[in-house]
């Protein structure tokens, strides 16, 4: 029984260039962005020479060792944590996807999704690719494939002139480091250094980690190369308008990273003090779920004056699985992570700052263990608009009918989650909150204005692998 009751996106992705404890240093990379996927854990290692790889399922402390780590021998490495959005979670959709080819060994680890991958997957298939895993990211390495006569190089950028969608990839061969974003820069990436070796990471934390210095975010559109000569960029695309994730900000990325040229943490604090704004409330305390409300909550309590208190208590020591409970024992999943201070929440008005609301399944058990737990009213502030449309570009609801908010108003997700008021923060003010251009976001899971429109059948294609 898996203990996630939020969205989830796809990956996170960390390569190394030019260290000698590569392996290592990917390690604590991808414990950085575990955050990121917790489903597999996979490294690829490099001595300019030969390749080696280890991957498996589980978080990245349980698919790696020392031991392990001391036989990914070289000095140049990429690595991936995973969850899955499109492609089973199986053992074979680990990442890193290795694969030799006319002599060339190419790695590669993706964070996205591609939106036009049914129609490249069969057009692939009609040529007599054969595919072992049902991966974006082998979709990938076949268009490179296709083109490796021409030089890694150029299959890149010939490869990312035919996948649409949200990607970023590193890719690594024996002797290089490549790195691209699509030019729509969906999601983050950057770029930083550590003792004269490079590092590309989804998100900044990871460098942080491992003492490297951040240099820049890897720009949408960009194919970063990195060799013994050092760094050279290849841009294919036309300059276009930024899409980024907004949710990325609300929600995926970790507090202490910056990403889209902004901290997490204080644009959640933003967030937050946009919802005092807009909707005042008298309360005897606000509060957080742990931990993804936090931040927002603070902004909040700083806006509106109300006091921040921690009326459930969050079990850090949570496993990934469990050993089920007596069917007595009800909402045993909710009730094990978070368990609430009834002597902090009896007789209280209480407001619950949340960061969204997906399905209302695991807000409704949370709000009736306080209801439980003594709480005379329960209110609710959100800290972006409804969720009313799916996300094809990463997230985990890629179908309308997963979404409470596309077939219930804001009335009755009040009522079926059992709260005294619901407020959502306006789309107007979250996008304030985030300090940067107003237009440069994807908000399609908002207003349903895709950036790049799915091939037809995406999300029947999502639920079927």
């Amino acid at each position: 029984m898996k203990l996630c009751h939020g969205p989830k996106e796809s990956c996170g992705v960390f390569g190394v260039f030019g260290h000698d404890d590569a392996s290592k240093l990917t390690y604590f990379g991808l414990y950085a962005l575990q955050h990121r996927g917790q489903e597999s854990a996979g490294i690829v290692t490099s001595t300019g020479k030969s390749i080696q790889e280890h991957k498996g399922m589980g978080l990245v402390h349980e698919v790696f060792n020392e031991p392990i780590l001391n036989t990914l021998r070289g000095h140049i490495g990429i690595g991936h944590v995973r969850y899955s959005t499109t492609g089973s979670s199986i053992a074979k959709n680990a990442q890193p996807f290795v694969v030799s080819h006319a002599g060339k060994t190419l790695a590669i680890a993706h964070n996205g999704n591609l939106t036009n991958a049914k129609k490249l997957r069969g057009d692939l298939e009609k040529r007599g690719s054969i595919f072992q895993t049902t991966m974006d990211s082998e979709i990938i390495v076949h268009l490179l494939a296709r083109n490796i006569q021409d030089g890694v190089e150029e299959a890149v950028v010939k490869a990312v002139s035919e996948i649409q969608g949200a990607y970023c990839c590193v890719l690594m061969t024996e002797d290089k480091l490549m790195a691209f974003r699509d030019p729509n820069g969906f999601r983050p990436m950057c770029l930083g250094a550590l003792n004269g070796s490079y590092i590309v990471a989804s998100e900044t934390c990871a460098l942080d980690l491992i003492d490297a210095q951040y240099i820049r975010d890897i720009d949408p559109g960009e194919i970063l190369i990195i060799g013994q000569d050092g760094l050279r960029s290849i841009r294919p695309f036309a300059e276009r308008r930024s899409t980024f994730c907004i949710f990325e900000f609300i929600y995926f990325a970790r507090p202490d990273s910056n990403i889209f040229g902004q901290n997490v943490y204080t644009v959640r604090k933003r967030l937050g003090k946009k919802l005092a704004e807009e909707y005042p409330l008298e309360a005897d305390f606000a509060m957080p779920f742990p931990d993804s409300g936090n931040y927002a909550a603070i902004g909040f309590c700083h806006g509106s004056g109300i006091p921040l208190e921690m009326g459930v208590i969050r079990n850090h020591y949570v496993g990934r699985t469990f050993i089920e409970p007596a069917q007595s024992m009800r909402d045993f999943g909710v009730k094990v992570k978070l368990n609430p201070v009834r002597e902090i929440l009896k007789r209280k008005r209480v407001v619950i700052v949340e960061d969204s609301i997906i399905r209302g399944t695991t807000s409704k058990m949370r709000i009736k263990t306080l209801r439980e737990a003594g709480a005379r009213e329960i209110h609710m502030v959100v800290s972006c608009p409804p969720h009313r449309y799916p996300c094809y570009y990463g997230i985990d609801f890629s179908t309308k009918g997963e979404l409470i908010a596309s077939q219930h108003t804001v009335e009755e997700v009040k009522n079926f989650i059992g709260l005294d008021s619901l407020c959502y923060l306006s789309l107007p003010g979250m996008l304030e909150a985030t300090g940067l251009e107003k237009d440069g976001f994807c908000l399609a899971c908002f207003n349903g204005k895709y950036p790049i429109p799915p091939e037809e059948g995406f999300s029947k294609l999502c639920l079927e692998y």
